[in-house]
């Protein structure tokens, strides 16, 4: 998802029978504890990308490692057509967890079968066509979310025609909104706070009229939390932090802290027109996913992760306006530093240092992703190596 950093030393070798389509960091992992990976030199480098923030507990959680061996010993899979307390509760732990007023949840696999099947059910619920996203919107690479995805088409999107008519909206201008949400609309999805743009705030006012004019022409609003829900931004969801509910949110990555699972999560509006059959799942809501889910959100709860993410990410922002850092945008631990130079540059010095992060489709943003359990001392770490590199 992001570009590669220059090349300062000779990337890890990739084995000859990987497919050739990701560009690589030049560094090769070998293990990780906590926030720290240790490259194949024996290097620590403090992780503050996350896996394209996945490891929200970082690497080596005892609660997490825990869950998975108990569950892959006790039973490893069944299908969605056999019953499993697991699955029941894991349902009923990430509804809860969300605080908010929804009342199902259907498992899957990743971010991007979340956004289609939420924009497959608003497609069966309005029987309408076109769906309105958002400019600098990322969404997934299959052939609906890649549809709904900015610059896809241009860039990547490998099927002879998108699925259905779609629209993109410039970035939080409210007065636009009524021209591209009308009556023909199905869906409207949105991430929250846009990740692989650079993590780009869209702001209370913007989504609460996006809620608005779905009300006024019956139209399903998607929240798109796949990198920014699961308390990334300091709070269950950023429909929570924003104090706007849409009808459907997906999430994924920080939900399975690495272990592939999704989820579509929606209102009663929504739960009401579902029906026997009309989605399916091989893998979704396997035992082993619904147990590393249950822990994830246990250790979110009981060690307190939120309020760390509200309180280091604000310490991100006051502390980190130093060297080529101008300043700063996003929420909690998606968070983007504003650089003067190529923020590819400044990714390239920092791993140098022993620092990864990462950067985004703009140029000046470095976009930092970091595992919730990340402290100040870390951060101070990053501080002083931005502030020794050149302006």
């Amino acid at each position: 998802m992001n570009p590669p950093i220059p090349a300062t030393r000779p990337a890890a070798a990739s084995h000859d029978f990987l497919a050739p389509v990701f560009a690589q960091y030049p560094i090769e992992v070998v293990s990780a504890q906590g926030v720290w990976l240790t490259n194949s030199r024996g290097e620590r480098v403090l992780d503050l990308y996350g896996g394209h923030a996945v490891a929200a507990l970082g690497y080596g959680h005892p609660g997490f490692t825990r869950a998975l061996t108990n569950q892959a010993q006790s039973c490893n899979f069944q299908s969605n057509a056999v019953a499993m307390q697991v699955r029941t509760r894991a349902a009923e732990r990430l509804v809860r967890f969300s605080k908010l007023p929804m009342t199902s949840v259907f498992f899957v696999n990743s971010g991007a079968e979340a956004n289609e099947n939420a924009l497959k059910l608003a497609f069966r619920m309005t029987s309408r066509a076109q769906v309105a996203a958002v400019e600098g919107s990322f969404h997934g690479r299959t052939a609906a979310a890649g549809a709904v995805t900015w610059g896809a088409q241009a860039k990547w999107y490998g099927f002879p025609r998108t699925p259905f008519d779609v629209s993109f909206m410039p970035r939080g201008s409210v007065d636009s909104i009524a021209g591209f949400v009308t009556d023909k609309t199905a869906a409207v999805i949105v991430e929250p706070v846009q990740g692989l743009a650079g993590a780009v705030d869209l702001g209370k006012e913007y989504l609460e009229a996006l809620r608005r004019r779905c009300d006024e022409v019956g139209a399903v609003l998607v929240f798109d939390e796949v990198q920014c829900g699961m308390g990334r931004v300091g709070h269950p969801f950023a429909a929570n932090m924003y104090g706007v509910t849409p009808d459907m949110i997906t999430t994924a990555k920080a939900l399975g802290n690495g272990f592939p699972c999704a989820a579509l999560l929606a209102t009663q509006k929504v739960s009401a027109a579902l029906k026997l059959d009309l989605l399916g799942t091989t893998f979704g809501g396997g035992p082993m996913a619904c147990a590393v889910m249950e822990a994830v959100i246990d250790a979110i709860e009981s060690e307190n992760l939120l309020e760390r993410v509200r309180r280091v990410g604000s310490y991100i922002r006051q502390t980190c306006i130093v060297g080529p850092v101008t300043g700063h945008q996003g929420a909690g631990f998606l968070t983007g530093l504003r650089t003067t130079r190529p923020a590819k540059e400044i990714q390239a010095e920092l791993l140098e240092c022993g620092i990864l992060a990462g950067t985004a489709t703009d140029p000046h943003i470095l976009r930092l992703l970091p595992p919730f359990i990340l402290q100040e001392e870390q951060i101070d770490m990053l501080r002083d190596t931005l502030a020794d590199l050149p302006a």
